[in-house]
């Protein structure tokens, strides 16, 4: 199981947190390349406050492709599995490998973001589909801890993402499109590895309805052990959603047994959201700037706060495991 958390985390949210800090390990390399770009086209010089606006288009960029990934992650999941989302899903994200390493070349800061829109949905999907696909894997007793691993694995993405941005890695003008495209490596590293894993046991039998494929899966997870306390709740399961069709998101939202989950998730993720963590990371170049720390220490003190977050994710995962019992 702990190869399948390895296998899965690096597509998944790993990716995420890399697509985080990337962008802004090159915001000064990048703003220069549309400035350079729009003054060979145009012939005049962009203001600092143009450029602003087309870095955070660049930067909102992905969160609108998140937006879109979420969307489209629980038809995905219910049409092609748990694990083959999470493989389709690297499609998105060498597509915005290939758009953003190449926007140097084609001299188009607009393909960084189309780019960045692409990253976005893989982003969307993995955020969806990683736990899920960890959580339905496990067995009971190692279910909540193997969720949880998704934290640390967005956190060790921003600490990737921060060091190949350093100046003397990947973070200077000649190599910003290696840096934005960095985000293949992961993808293609997970191509290679996942397919080798099985289905999620509860994909199977549930919504696929085929028992010998899900114990397959079951045994390749976990080895021969007694796995029939496992199995007889994926059944109960699947007796208690025969005869019912899968919700939209409208019917979702009317349907009156599950409202309360609804609004606890959706304060929780508001919360999150809201933090301005995710702001921190994208603008970590402004916000360090302005509080003083000298520019050519900014990349150093920003792998601090990735540092920070990192070991914070792996002790709430282990406060959580500890108190909780998950």
């Amino acid at each position: 199981m702990l190869f399948t958390v390895f296998a899965a985390g690096i597509g998944g949210t790993l990716q995420y947190g890399l697509n985080l800090t990337t962008v802004n390990a090159a915001t000064v390399s990048v703003q220069n390349f549309i400035n350079e770009t729009w003054t060979e086209r145009y012939g005049t010089q962009v203001e600092s406050n143009f450029i602003a606006i087309i870095w955070s288009f660049i930067v909102t960029a992905h969160f609108v492709g998140g937006l879109m990934g979420s969307l489209i992650a629980g038809p995905m999941a219910i049409k092609y599995g748990r694990r083959n989302s999470l493989l389709l899903s690297n499609i998105f994200i060498l597509v915005a490998a290939l758009l953003m390493g190449l926007s140097k070349i084609a001299k188009s800061f607009e393909m960084i973001i189309v780019g960045r829109i692409f990253s976005g949905i893989n982003s969307g999907v993995a955020l969806n589909i990683h736990p899920m696909y960890l959580g339905e894997s496990a067995t009971k007793q190692f279910r909540g801890s193997v969720t949880l691993s998704f934290a640390p694995f967005t956190a060790a993405g921003l600490i990737l993402g921060q060091t190949v941005g350093l100046r003397e890695v990947l973070g200077s003008d000649e190599r910003w499109p290696l840096l934005l495209s960095s985000c293949a490596a992961p993808a293609l590293l997970q191509l290679m590895i996942l397919p080798w894993f099985p289905e999620s046991p509860r994909y199977l039998l549930i919504d696929k309805g085929d028992k010998y494929l899900c114990l397959e899966a079951m045994r390749r997870f976990h080895g021969n052990i007694d796995l029939t306390d496992e199995m007889e709740e994926m059944l109960e399961e699947k007796r208690a959603s025969e005869g019912q069709k899968s919700k939209n998101l409208w019917e979702l939202f009317r349907d009156a047994s599950v409202r309360r989950q609804l609004i606890i998730v959706f304060v929780l993720s508001s919360a999150v959201e809201l933090c301005g963590n995710d702001a921190m990371y994208f603008y970590t170049t402004y916000v360090l700037r302005a509080a003083g720390i000298p520019e050519k220490k900014i990349q150093y003190a920003a792998i601090g706060t990735g540092i920070c977050e990192f070991m914070t994710s792996l002790s709430s995962v282990g406060a959580i495991i500890h108190f909780f019992s998950l």
